[in-house]
């Protein structure tokens, strides 16, 4: 393992919770009662605690990729309605579909936006980017924020080369961004967040696009560029051309066997009810959920929206209802003045969604992958639970998982605390000292973030802070999991209870293990 990885017990001992939090206090008190002929041996210090958990960490901590987490507490008891989006909720899809969105996209702006024909020469490369990460489209830079709007230095890239810490800096006087420079709630700032799960294949072509112009020595504004591949990417959803492709080719595209079909017969048979509203048009949702549940899905469902324009759904109150006939294929001229079991329904509004239904509130349990879209009006302006569906957590669990990433995280925490308590020795000049730990805290929060992604690390967190990404999902969802199939781990009647979080000036407790307890 490389220096710096290696674990060391944290700051404080679980055993003691008295001794766990007095012993940094203990320290400072051995520094101020010093005189100048008996300093702290510091790297003393360094070496008994990296010892001591190189002897003592045994066994990582091990977290069920498939269980459900919970943000806020929710009860199943009190959920009679269930409600689902489609795309990457109902739908899982196989890693081929990012690639044909790329080669689609690629191919739309050599035809219909004329860029260089070489261009059909590059290839998605799936390891690049990671969702949540934003874009400066003044700048032409691909980068990732924390909760604080601080820019995570080593992960701002143009095209696909890095800029350093020093360029960084210079380009944005530091590493805040300003809320004035951020996206506004729906996206419409100069600072624009790739959040859904689409994201990413547009996001390693844009960036591969401009290494192109960079390479070739070809000028570009990288605003034009950006809004040129947003808008092709886009038209390839608009246009058809992607539901089509998919539909043509189920079996590469569509994972069938996730138990969707199990999870709906078994909330039914508990006397729940589900609808379905999506932005994709019936004969593509159709297509997928006969290929995944069977001919007969519809009468899983008390109501079936698709062509829903959200977030527009869930705050336009304009917008009715039009019943859909699935075999003309065309929609209805009538008022609709109810919600019918077995029809179709396009457009419409929550609020005629719940005059005709009834269903609001707490009762109301909804999950998207999308936190905009799909959770934010739901949670914050109707009172529904709200679900995240988040496929790339489990990977991101079964990283954590790995004993050396758990290790280099206890060394990294209990180095900080050495540095910390270092800088208030005044018996001796410790800066020398402090700046050898500092540049080893850099190597190992390197070695970490590289363990998720080369590039951007972890989707959920900075080098320590939540990743802005994460901030949203945190206030937009009550729940969040990797697939919606997870529930089924669970009975229908659970509690979701978050995990206290400590804040920085309360104590730091941690409760024994309770015997004979495994996580589900």
């Amino acid at each position: 393992m490389q220096t710096g990885c290696k674990a060391i017990k944290c700051f404080f001992q679980t055993t003691n919770v008295l001794h766990k939090s007095f012993k940094k206090y203990i320290i400072l008190q051995r520094v101020f009662s010093n005189s100048a002929t008996q300093s702290t041996d510091w790297w003393e210090i360094y070496h008994r605690q990296k010892k001591k958990l190189e002897e003592s960490f045994k066994d990582p901590v091990q977290i069920n990729p498939h269980a459900i987490f919970a943000n806020n507490e929710t009860s199943l008891s009190e959920i009679d309605i269930y409600g689902f989006d489609y795309d990457y909720t109902l739908a899982c899809y196989k890693p081929e579909l990012h690639h044909l969105i790329f080669e689609l996209g690629r191919e739309a702006l050599i035809q219909k936006y004329r860029y260089p024909d070489q261009l059909v020469n590059i290839e998605y490369c799936p390891d690049f980017a990671v969702r949540g990460c934003h874009y400066d489209v003044k700048k032409g830079l691909l980068l990732k924020l924390d909760s604080f709007h601080n820019i995570q230095l080593g992960t701002v890239y143009r095209g696909t080369k890095g800029l350093s810490d020093e360029a960084v800096k210079t380009l944005y006087g530091g590493i805040h961004v300003s809320l004035e420079d951020m996206n506004t709630f729906y996206g419409t700032g100069p600072m624009y967040q790739l959040v859904d799960l689409f994201a990413p294949p547009e996001m390693t072509l844009l960036c591969n696009i401009t290494d192109f112009f960079m390479e070739n020595g070809i000028p570009y504004d990288p605003e034009y560029v950006f809004h040129d591949v947003r808008s092709a990417v886009q038209s390839v959803h608009n246009s058809g051309q992607l539901h089509s492709q998919i539909m043509a080719d189920l079996e590469t595209y569509l994972d069938k066997e996730t138990g969707i079909n199990l999870l709906l017969e078994t909330l039914v048979n508990k006397g729940k009810q589900l609808f379905l509203i999506t932005n994709s048009g019936f004969p593509f949702v159709d297509a997928g959920m006969k290929f995944m549940v069977g001919d007969n899905w519809r009468d899983l469902f008390q109501v079936i929206i698709t062509k829903a324009r959200k977030p527009k759904f869930f705050n336009e109150s304009k917008r009715p209802f039009r019943i859909y006939d699935p075999e003309t294929q065309n929609e209805s001229y009538d008022r609709v003045l109810e919600l019918s079991k077995g029809k179709i329904y396009q457009q419409g509004n929550y609020y005629m969604l719940q005059s005709m239904t009834g269903w609001y509130g707490f009762n109301v349990l909804y999950f998207g992958d999308h936190v905009y879209s799909d959770l934010a009006d739901p949670s914050l302006k109707h009172g529904w639970r709200t679900g995240a569906i988040i496929p790339e957590l489990e990977a991101e669990i079964i990283k954590s998982n790995n004993l050396e990433y758990q290790l280099a995280v206890k060394w990294l925490c209990t180095l900080q605390d050495l540095i910390e308590n270092a800088q208030m020795d005044r018996t001796q000049d410790t800066s020398q000292i402090r700046q050898c730990w500092l540049d080893e805290r850099k190597k190992i929060r390197n070695y970490t973030k590289s363990l998720f992604n080369a590039q951007f690390g972890s989707i959920f967190r900075t080098y320590h802070n939540p990743t802005y990404f994460s901030r949203r999902l945190a206030r937009f969802a009550d729940l969040y999991m990797s697939n919606v199939v997870n529930l089924l781990h669970y009975p229908i009647d659970h509690t979701f209870y978050p995990r206290r979080m400590e804040l920085p000036h309360e104590p730091h407790v941690v409760p024994r293990e309770i015997k004979g307890e495994k996580q589900c």
